[in-house]
């Protein structure tokens, strides 16, 4: 069962996607607050598997939320949904370990997709806003997050010494490696060391 809470500050649309997920046996709604504040709450309180919130809200914005959120409980996915597409707005959520960064624009089926590859320990970017995540990058197939492990794998930290400097799960850390291997076409951790060290001063 995928349990989401949501922080949103306008109700109108909490009860949209309440609307959306009822009817998905696989999720269920756990909490909703209109502030970060409230949002904190129900995360210790109810401690879910995903989190969705907004951005810009009343009493403690989503950022700050999700920086303790995810401090907090290393296990528990970001997915943010904003209105805001600026870079630095992006950037930011993606710095606290957010996987998921959708716009309030988008369709609430597009919404689903992200809260099931979230889910899956996967990440979700729509198009526009993945493209302008990479401006300054190379054409690499990998995620600021994964470029982030990468380095660390550089430096010769094991996943479990990766996991507490990044304040995620072990386990989060074991997934991103092996989707490094698949994206990279390598074999084992050897492979991905050679790979990480070779490309260390490239990022």
């Amino acid at each position: 069962m995928i349990t989401i809470a949501i922080a949103e500050d306008h109700q109108s649309l909490i009860d949209g996607i309440k609307l959306l997920l009822e009817f998905e046996e696989d999720i269920q709604i756990v909490g909703e607050a209109n502030n970060g504040e409230d949002l904190l709450q129900i995360v210790r309180s109810k401690q879910p598997n995903i989190v969705l919130t907004d951005i810009r809200m009343p009493k403690m914005d989503g950022i700050t939320a999700a920086k303790i959120i995810r401090k907090e409980f290393p296990e528990c996915r970001i997915i943010a949904f904003s209105m805001f597409e600026q870079d630095e707005a992006v950037q930011q959520m993606i710095d606290t370990g957010a996987s998921a960064y959708i716009t309030k624009n988008s369709s609430l089926k597009l919404l689903l997709t992200a809260i099931k590859a979230v889910a899956n320990n996967e990440t979700y970017f729509e198009a526009d806003i993945k493209k302008s995540e990479h401006r300054d990058t190379t054409n690499s197939p990998i995620s600021p997050r994964e470029k982030e492990i990468l380095e660390l794998i550089a430096q010769g930290k094991t996943s479990q010494e990766i996991a507490e400097q990044l304040f995620i799960g072990k386990s989060t850390v074991d997934s991103h490696r092996k989707n490094l291997l698949r994206k990279l076409n390598l074999q084992g951790k050897s492979e991905l060391l050679r790979y990480a060290m070779d490309k260390k001063y490239k990022f």
